[in-house]
């Protein structure tokens, strides 16, 4: 930070890494020379270890841990043969890995809407997004819910639609992993959970990485064998197409470390998510936790009027303020995507969230003066 900066213009981390290695100290430095001693820098014991941490911590029968969070995603669909007319039902507010992955097997995503209060699948859309599916002469194998800015999907409802409809559900849990859903832990519900250990999640590791939670075991046995090329009784057996999803240990070793530290940040998260909330919501439409669940506000993002954004990032911008858009251009009008199939209907609320929303600085270890500066930056940048 810039000494001669004056207290109320500093810069304010978006998220801070930095504050939370400085609580963890020798922690992470020891973790780490542990791996540097052994020298086995992939899938060395300390994956193995974290695995069954993350299993007791979530209470899934397996976890397999991978080189990113598209990868888990990827793997899921993979070990289950996704494919060449297959369809996958995703939401269009989303990071474009929900869909990626889905069209990378070559399978077809079929866009669904988003319920206004959550930002997650809608159901209804999700069920017509079905047979929008089927009149276009696919076969729907799957829904991807995502678990949208740290608060878990509508599980119970998704799972009756696909109980319906015989398709499973693989949770997108980039975002939501520690959360809760009538009170069960992300990472048991549905066939499989994807998650994501990129640095800037609620649980992120130095780099990239991944996990997919899941109590099934022919699937938990298929991805190990898929992380590392299809290996069969060894490494240089292939006994299925696979792809190099291997986990890094200094990751895992990191990943421990943090794992225990993990619960108090989701309370601190939480904390300053419901101050956000109490001095904003009479100018802003703050973010709504629906009834039996819990988030782990990976982002805190609030709505604006349409027009309204762009003013309030400039003018918290000038005071060291910074705020991101999650997600500017719903999925199904990416240039990539647009060739895929869209709920009959349409999807007209992304595409409304894609121009109102905007999300403030969160992390576990933002103190009340800071978040203070945030809240009456925002306060100040709205009342005119």
């Amino acid at each position: 930070m810039n000494q001669h900066a004056r207290p109320d213009t500093a810069p304010i981390p978006f998220i801070d890494v930095a504050a939370q290695r400085r609580r963890l100290g020798r922690k992470i430095d020891d973790a780490i020379d542990r791996v540097l001693d052994h020298c086995q820098f992939i899938m060395g014991p300390e994956v193995r270890a974290l695995e069954a941490d993350l299993s007791d911590f979530c209470g899934a029968r397996h976890v397999v841990t991978c080189s990113s969070g598209t990868d888990a995603l990827l793997l899921v669909l993979m070990a289950r043969g996704i494919g060449a007319g297959d369809a996958v039902i995703c939401p269009a507010f989303t990071f474009t890995a929900t869909a990626e992955v889905v069209a990378l097997v070559g399978a077809m995503p079929v866009f669904a809407d988003v319920a206004e209060a959550t930002f997650n699948l809608d159901p209804q859309s999700c069920r017509k997004a079905v047979a929008t599916a089927r009149k276009a002469s696919l076969e729907p194998k799957a829904i991807i819910p995502v678990d949208m800015f740290g608060q878990p999907a509508d599980h119970r409802a998704i799972a009756a639609i696909a109980e319906a409809e015989n398709l499973f559900v693989l949770d997108d849990a980039a975002q939501g992993f520690g959360a809760t859903y009538q009170n069960r832990r992300i990472g048991t519900l549905g066939l499989a959970t994807a998650t994501s250990f990129f640095p800037a999640k609620p649980l992120g590791c130095y780099g990239d990485g991944g996990a997919v939670f899941t109590d099934d075991d022919e699937l938990a046995a298929a991805m190990r064998s898929l992380r590392v090329h299809g290996e069969g009784r060894h490494r240089y057996e292939s006994v299925r197409i696979g792809t190099n999803g291997r986990f890094d240990t200094i990751q895992a070793a990191v990943l421990i470390e943090k794992l225990k530290i993990f619960s108090d940040e989701i309370a601190a998260r939480n904390r300053i998510a419901r101050r956000y909330s109490a001095q904003l919501a009479d100018l802003v439409r703050v973010p709504q936790v629906a009834e039996g669940s819990t988030s782990v506000w990976a982002q805190y993002t609030i709505r604006l009027a349409p027009g309204r954004r762009e003013g309030l990032a400039a003018a918290l911008k000038a005071q060291g303020i910074p705020t991101a858009v999650y997600y500017p251009i719903p999925l199904n009008r990416q240039e990539a995507y647009r060739h895929f199939p869209v709920v009959e209907g349409g999807v007209p609320v992304s595409e409304r969230l894609a121009e109102e929303v905007i999300s403030l600085p969160m992390h576990a270890y933002m103190d009340e003066p800071v978040q203070d500066r945030i809240i009456a930056a925002t306060r100040q940048a709205l009342a005119g």
